[in-house]
């Protein structure tokens, strides 16, 4: 098969849909398919150059976080139909409704990824932005999802929530598998190589939150929590890892000042390759008390490295870690993260490095990349599409 996916921007710093289409990709070229990317970046952005997969960089772009291109729409008419399938990933931008122009009345399938985007938590957090979606959900963004030969959900909590965002709302509802590559397993190594790199970081019971510093992850419900519980744990030592695009972590390090607890949390910006793998492999647990996470990309890459995960009830593929005994769950508030951290602390060593082991055992039983691209290849194979 030859595959494009349509998305807004290949770079890492955009989250885990990307990260998501480079690993799957990866993957299906593997298995002798084609695998393409049209996206809204400029032709000179940095991060365009050293992409891995056939790019076509359709920007620059105008309007804002909306990304209109004027190139998007004659481009798409023009090569789309070269694949036998377009992969929309992710909402409101114009990457969707550009391809929807494009391709509607035409022979070339397209479906919709929407990684989490229509999940009902932004609708009750952001109620002006959800009224001003309101008036481009009609015309774009329903008539994008509603022609789409099917659009994709990671499980089935999030295609349920889907439905509650717009009443206005028809699709051809699809589940497949969501996933990631397993991790290095070289752990010792890369965990020495990270420490040796910071070593105010040795002999501590490390903690490692790992994404975009962002209000949606709970960032402040961790770092609250962490306050709470830290003074009768010396040793404990928080660890922040991503981007900081909203400005949050001088106040999150503020917090912890305050407490007398700066020496106990660290905030080391992006990390990636051997870095961001010497991170998880270091830490003795990982926390996301995320309040809306539609796969959360870095829970499966902890479980990955057999690290327990600590979540709250937010990320939905909750149910499927707590079943297979891998972390522990909790609400996203601070008192259902206070908690869930409690539980992990009175753990005994052997018991979290078992909860470990079972984190990796449902890693590799469910959130592979192989099975990913198995779901979606077999989701718009032309067969069964016909």
């Amino acid at each position: 098969m030859k595959i494009l996916h349509a998305i807004p921007s290949v770079d890492a710093r955009s989250g885990g849909p990307i990260e998501g289409v480079k690993q799957m990709g990866s993957v299906l070229v593997g298995m002798g398919h084609q695998v393409e990317v049209a996206s809204l970046d400029a032709p000179e952005d940095p991060w365009v150059k050293d992409f891995p997969l056939p790019l076509h960089p359709l920007g620059p772009t105008r309007f804002g976080g909306f990304r209109y291109s004027d190139r998007w729409t004659p481009w798409m008419r023009a090569h789309a139909p070269q694949y036998d399938a377009v992969i929309v990933d992710g909402l409101w931008q114009y990457h969707g409704f550009g391809t929807w122009r494009a391709l509607r009345g035409t022979r070339t399938p397209y479906f919709v990824f929407t990684h989490g985007m229509l999940d009902p938590w932004f609708k009750r957090t952001y109620p002006l932005k959800h009224l001003k979606k309101w008036l481009y959900w009609p015309w774009a963004e329903y008539r994008l999802l509603r022609d789409a030969r099917s659009v994709l959900f990671t499980c089935e909590e999030e295609k349920i929530q889907a439905r509650e965002s717009f009443w206005l709302y028809r699709c051809k509802e699809v589940v497949v598998p969501f996933g990631t590559r397993l991790p290095p397993q070289n752990g010792e190594a890369l965990s020495e190589r990270f420490l040796a790199a910071h070593p105010e970081l040795k002999g501590k019971r490390l903690l490692l939150f790992l994404g975009r510093i962002h209000e949606k992850k709970g960032c402040d419900l961790l770092v609250s929590a962490f306050c709470q519980l830290a003074p009768k744990h010396p040793d404990l030592h928080l660890v922040l890892v991503g981007p900081d695009d909203a400005a949050a972590v001088p106040g999150l390090l503020a917090q912890a000042k305050e407490r007398g607890l700066a020496q106990q949390v660290s905030w080391l910006g992006m990390l990636k390759g051997d870095d961001k793998w010497g991170a998880f492999h270091a830490c003795d647990a990982f926390a996301l008390p995320s309040h809306q996470e539609n796969f959360g990309i870095a829970v499966a890459e902890a479980m990955g490295c057999s690290k327990p995960v600590l979540i709250s009830n937010k990320v939905n593929i909750w149910r499927e870690i707590e079943a297979g005994g891998g972390g522990l769950v909790g609400d996203d508030t601070l008192a259902g993260t206070q908690d869930t951290l409690s539980r992990w602390l009175a753990l005994t060593s052997e018991q979290s490095l078992d909860m470990g082991r079972r984190a990796h055992a449902t890693f590799m039983q469910s959130f592979t990349v192989e099975s990913m691209a198995q779901g979606v290849l077999e989701t718009v194979s032309p067969l069964r599409n016909r």
